[in-house]
């Protein structure tokens, strides 16, 4: 087939080179996100997978909106048989959707109708999922909820955080998304709806839901830290300025610590939780780069019965 691949960042890379790699069909351009200011010097940068399409020697086009007259023109010359998508980041209207024989076809890191949503990795470690996955479905006008071509399963490992969990998803998701623009084009795959049961949400993880809540318990608070690393990442206050909880470790022989208490040792330190200990193995102070817990509890000097947040 002839494919226009819409995708944005890193994540959406390891797709790309599955589907130029196939030999099977012809990546005839690349959609993505506008340039973005980034850095300290906020120099428009492109985009990770426009970035790899350029080095391909591949068109990309960068819409501001997938409904600009001039995008839907050309996508219409290209004449895509398939548009596969894997985390574009915009919404795409009917008249877009319409354009290829066999429709837009999205890589979502879920098994749907699990997590429909923008991320759908980070709240499967916060609910404390054992296994997720990613699904390949027809994008309908609904959010996540067109029927569905295949899934690969992926276990979610007790260190596991959303970064780590989004690599392998990744890397698995690309063999699947290629597997599946076969099937189509063989004729071989039918996408299946989705049922009714099993649906939840998976909205953007803002910055005040990675606030750690101490009075929850210890495995809530370590799902929070894991589910929001790298991005947003968890955070708490300590003498009223903000510290991020970059690695947190729960302790369950530490029982003797009330809800956000510290104690600190020679080697590390310690915050309490509503129900046992956690250790803070890193941590990343207001402007400064991340550090050891026991480095950083050392330079605060804490002193007893000090506590993190409000």
């Amino acid at each position: 087939m002839k494919l226009v691949f819409a995708g944005t960042p890193e994540v959406a890379v390891p797709a790309l080179d599955a589907l130029l790699a196939s030999g099977r069909h012809e990546v005839a351009a690349v959609v993505t996100r506008p340039d973005a200011p980034a850095g300290r010097g906020r120099r428009l940068v492109a985009s990770p997978v426009a970035e790899r399409a350029e080095e391909a020697g591949i068109e990309v086009l960068k819409p501001v909106r997938p409904k600009d007259p001039d995008f839907l023109e050309r996508l219409r010359k290209i004449a895509p048989d398939c548009c596969p998508v894997v985390a574009y980041g915009a919404l795409l209207p009917r008249v877009a959707l319409d354009i290829p024989a066999h429709g837009w076809v999205n890589l979502h890191f879920s098994l749907l109708p699990a997590w429909r949503g923008a991320a759908p990795v980070q709240h499967a470690i916060m609910a404390g999922d054992e296994i997720t996955g990613a699904s390949t479905f027809l994008i309908e006008e609904g959010l996540d909820s067109g029927p569905v071509y295949g899934t690969v399963t992926e276990e979610i490992r007790p260190t596991d955080t959303s970064g780590d969990l989004l690599t392998r998803l990744a890397f698995a998701g690309a063999g699947l998304l290629a597997a599946t623009m076969d099937g189509i084009a063989d004729g071989t795959l039918k996408a299946v709806p989705q049922p009714a049961e099993g649906v939840s949400l998976a909205p953007k993880v803002n910055v005040e839901d990675a606030r750690v809540d101490w009075r929850a318990p210890a495995l809530r608070v370590d799902r929070v830290v894991r589910g929001c690393t790298p991005a947003p990442g968890a955070w708490t206050t300590f003498r009223g300025e903000r510290l991020k909880i970059v690695q947190a470790r729960p302790v369950p022989e530490r029982t003797d610590l009330t809800p956000a208490q510290l104690s600190a040792g020679k080697n590390n330190v310690y915050a309490g939780t509503g129900s046992y200990a956690v250790e803070l193995l890193w941590v990343q102070p207001q402007g400064k780069k991340p550090m050891r817990g026991a480095d950083w509890a050392r330079g605060v000097r804490i002193a007893a019965g000090e506590t993190l947040g409000d």
